[in-house]
Order: C-alpha cells, then sequence, then structure tokens
C-alpha cells in the first residue's frame, strides 16, 4: 500500500506545479520533524497524510479552473502565500479569472467578493471530504479520515472547518503542514529559506511549537540533496508502512485511485473503470495469457494518471487545442510511464498504460512507436481508449452510439492507425459482433501456453512433461507455432511472443 501510493503521490505533485518527489520529501521532513519531539508520533498514519492530503484537489479541478484558470499554476502559487484571513482574500482576488480575458477577470473577481469566498470554502470542504472517503475506500486507518478532514484546518483558526486550530488539528497534519511548504523553499533557495518562512508562519499557519524544534534542527531534518535518500528503500525499511497488498486489494486500490484520476473532468468519471473492464475482456477473447490479461486489465486502470499533469482548462476545452495545448496534452502518457515506474509490480502495469496513446503507423504519443514494437496488450488497451472516449460525452460533442464508435475504430483500422485484430476484440468485448476469438497469428489457447514455454527456455521433452502429453504432441505444437508465427527458431518465435505481449520481458 505505502508503494502504491507513493507513486500515486508523483501524479499529485505534477497537480501541485511541483517537481516529482515533492510530497516524498515532504513526508521525509516530517518524519525527520517528527523524531525530536517529545510527543510520540503515528508514523503510519503520519505517512498516509502526507500522501493522501493533496489528493482531494482533483475533485475541484475543473471549479477551480472556472474561477482562477490554470489550476495546476494556481496551486504551484499557494506556496508563495499565507492564505489565511485577508492575505488569503488578497491572494484569491489576484488570481481571479488568471488567464481569461479583461472581462472574465472582473466576472470571477466579483464572484469572488460577492460570496465573500464561502464558494471557495465549500470546495475545500468538499475536497477534504472527499479525500477522508478515499482514504476509507483504501482501507488504511479508521484515524485517517477526520485527520484529513482537518488538511485546511490552520493553527489560528482561520481555516476550515472554521474554528477548528491549535492543538486541537491532529499532530500528523500539523507536522505535515510545515513540512509541505517548507520543502518547496528548501528545494527553491535553501536551508535559510525554509527557517525564514517558517518564521513568518509561525502561530498563523503552523504550529509555533513545531516552528521553533524545526529552526533547531533544520540542517538536519531538511534533505541532503548532495546524497539523496531514496525513499521506497526508506518506506520498505519502515516496518509499519510494511503492509502488503492481496491481489483482490491491489485492484480495489487501483480501482479507487482510477477514479480519482477521473474526477479531474466531470465528463471523464468511470472512463478508466469501462476502459479498463473493456480491455481486460478484449484480452480474454484474444486468448491471451492469464497474467497478460491482468496487467492489460490494470493498465486501463491506470493509464490516465498522467492527465494530473494536464490543466483542467485544457481537459474540457470545449474548442480545438493550440498547439501548446497538444503538446501538454501528449506529456500525459510520459507522465504516467514515470509515475508507474516503480514498484515492479506497477512496472509492468506501466509499461503497458504509458502506450494507451500510440498508434500502428506511428502517428501517436509520446515515444511515437510503430506497429511491431507496440505489444499486443497495448493495442487492446489503445483501441478500449479510443472506444471508450468516443462513446462518452465531452465539452463541444456528445456521446456516439455504439454503432458510430465502431464505425469510427474500423475507420481507424482501415487508416493504419489502429490494430484490426485488437479492434475486433475490443468491439467484441463491447457487444459489437466480430470475427476474431483466437490468439495472435491465429494461435490456439494451447499453442499459446507451448510457445511461452518454449519462450523461457522449455525443451520439447519439458513442454510434453509439464503439459502431460507425449513428445511427438508437443513437438507437433511447436511446428504448428513455428508455421503460424513466421518463426525458424526459438528466438525468433520468443521475438514473436515478445512482440505480441504473450510474455513480459521481465519474466525472461
Amino acid at each position: 500500500m505505502a508503494e502504491l501510493l507513493a507513486s500515486y503521490s508523483l501524479a499529485l505533485d505534477l497537480g501541485l506545479g511541483q517537481p516529482m518527489e515533492h510530497l516524498l520529501r515532504a513526508w521525509q521532513i516530517a518524519d525527520r520533524l517528527a523524531d525530536h519531539l517529545e510527543t510520540d508520533v503515528d508514523r503510519q498514519s503520519l505517512f498516509y497524510i502526507s500522501t493522501l492530503a493533496w489528493i482531494g484537489c482533483v475533485t475541484d479541478a475543473p471549479e477551480v479552473a472556472a474561477v482562477f484558470g490554470d489550476d495546476i499554476a494556481f496551486r504551484a502559487d499557494t506556496y508563495n502565500a499565507d492564505v489565511g484571513g485577508l492575505s488569503g482574500m488578497r491572494f484569491f482576488l489576484g488570481h481571479a479569472g488568471a488567464g481569461g480575458s479583461s472581462a472574465m477577470r472582473l466576472r470571477s473577481v466579483a464572484t469572488v467578493v460577492a460570496t465573500g469566498g464561502r464558494r471557495i470554502a465549500s470546495g475545500i470542504q468538499s475536497h477534504c471530504l472527499t479525500t477522508s472517503a478515499l482514504a476509507g475506500e483504501l482501507g488504511i486507518g479508521s484515524g485517517i479520515g477526520p485527520a484529513l478532514q482537518q488538511f485546511f484546518a490552520r493553527w489560528d483558526g482561520k481555516g476550515i472547518p472554521a474554528g477548528v486550530g491549535g492543538a486541537d488539528i491532529d499532530l500528523g497534519v500539523r507536522l505535515f503542514h510545515l513540512a509541505d511548504v517548507v520543502e518547496v523553499y528548501h528545494r527553491m533557495s535553501g536551508v535559510a529559506a525554509a527557517v525564514e518562512v517558517a518564521d513568518a508562519r509561525r502561530g498563523t499557519q503552523f504550529d509555533p511549537e513545531l516552528v521553533d524544534v524545526f529552526r533547531a534542527h533544520a540542517a538536519e531534518i531538511l534533505p541532503d540533496d548532495s546524497n539523496p535518500s531514496d525513499p521506497y528503500e526508506l518506506i520498505r525499511s519502515a516496518p509499519r508502512l510494511a503492509v502488503p497488498l492481496t491481489e483482490c486489494e491491489f485492484d480495489e486500490a487501483l480501482t479507487a485511485l482510477a477514479d480519482f484520476t477521473d474526477l479531474r473532468s466531470p465528463s471523464r468519471a468511470g472512463h478508466s473503470r469501462g476502459v479498463s473492464q473493456l480491455a481486460g475482456h478484449a484480452a480474454e477473447l484474444m486468448r491471451l495469457p492469464a497474467d497478460v490479461v491482468t496487467v492489460t486489465r490494470r493498465a486501463g486502470l491506470v493509464h490516465d494518471v498522467g492527465l494530473h499533469g494536464v490543466p483542467s482548462m485544457i481537459l474540457d476545452k470545449s474548442g480545438p487545442l493550440s498547439q501548446t495545448e497538444i503538446e501538454r496534452m501528449r506529456m500525459a502518457t510520459y507522465y504516467t510511464e514515470r509515475v508507474l515506474v516503480r514498484p515492479e509490480a506497477l512496472g509492468r502495469v506501466g509499461a503497458v498504460a504509458a502506450l494507451a496513446q500510440e498508434r500502428m503507423d506511428g502517428s501517436g504519443h509520446h515515444r511515437g512507436l510503430l506497429g511491431s514494437a507496440i505489444p499486443v496488450p497495448a493495442r487492446i488497451l489503445a483501441a478500449a481508449c479510443a472506444f471508450r472516449t468516443l462513446a462518452e460525452p465531452h465539452s463541444g460533442r456528445s456521446a456516439m452510439t455504439a454503432k458510430q464508435a465502431t464505425t469510427e475504430l474500423r475507420a481507424e483500422v482501415r487508416a493504419g492507425r489502429l490494430d484490426g485484430e485488437a479492434t475486433d476484440a475490443v468491439l467484441a468485448a463491447s457487444g459489437s459482433p466480430s470475427k476474431r476469438r483466437s490468439g495472435p497469428a491465429g494461435l490456439t489457447p494451447r499453442e499459446i501456453e507451448v510457445l511461452v514455454m518454449i519462450a523461457r527456455g522449455a525443451t520439447t521433452n519439458s513442454v510434453a512433461h509439464q503439459l502431460g502429453i507425449a513428445k511427438k504432441t508437443a513437438g507437433t505444437h511447436v511446428e504448428r507455432i513455428y508455421v503460424k508465427t513466421g518463426s525458424t527458431s526459438r528466438a525468433t518465435a520468443t521475438l514473436f511472443a515478445l512482440r505480441n505481449g504473450l510474455i513480459d520481458p521481465m519474466d525472461l
């Protein structure tokens, strides 16, 4: 669970306008600060607070964009100001309508003034409640939810919920409040700047006692950039964070996080779940091995995690995107790859998820791969994502019917952008008629099983022994595999299996 949340926090960093590992570095700062306190701190809760506290920001991204423009730039700027009381109102007014026309800025300012910030407060409360709900879905402890609901509280009581302040705020939240901000100032300007901002907000945003302890030990609490520590190694070395997930729990956690990713845009609700179900069923129809089906299904859940790095105003734009906006959208799959590169269980899934926008003719992104370089699971994912996108309403257009979406996908196949076999399987999984039921190159399920075995080094004799069949029968399977795949040796058969996603390169 901790490794999963650590990886997901990298996507949240993008949504905050910060470099990856900001939240993990903030957790390390908070954890080190806790070492210097006389009061005991629940270190597991502190980690969960640090990696989850900002996750609710995805739910109010459209509302933030409507008032403040680029929601990512807005969040990045919040680190530069104490947003409580009058200074907070000045900050909000200064950012109202950012990036829009003069008329839009005036309307946004008028809205903030007319509501007295109540609309902003309502959004913040929604943020906290949503984050708390996610903690419950992940099953990470009953004490985390109430603490997360205090994330926007302040020591001086001028935050949200109104009147909650001082020692009534959970200690883990108070530690993260300080660490979240000083990490940015330390990274940008060094130890002195981190101490200065802590002192400046002492007794207002931050707990005075924590600031005093931080000031006294700042040099040893703040990360040493000349000798950086690996957060994943720190997680593995912390016994309280070593909470393994069963396969079922892993799926449930990925599904919960997928639902939150989709909240970045109102039109995308349920998108990742739908892609996952479609891609997983299509992989089964193509008779891919069970482990490959699982990776394909999970890749569908996380293929859009990189969208945390794309402003809501671009995701929901009704008109054509500018070239700059197109490039920001194209970066999403790169972000997905970077977020999911570790640990190993996510790395395998991420390797497929990051290829969701690749196309057989090389016109996709972010790698621009050509057909033979795109594994079958990724071809399935690309078709499933395309189908679901067409079948969902988006800004400026209504959802297509299944028949219309089918026609569009088949046109993409004819144009050479989507793989025909993978698309047939996706359409069959969606309920549309399909002519395909066998595996790649017409391989039967048994032939796929044998291909995987010989690619992993099995001899004909060992294939026969493991499957309980005659050596002659095993030899016949091998011969048919070679004919169907155009292979002349074990090496070329292995390459076919790799290119068609029948085996994971990490298993060889």
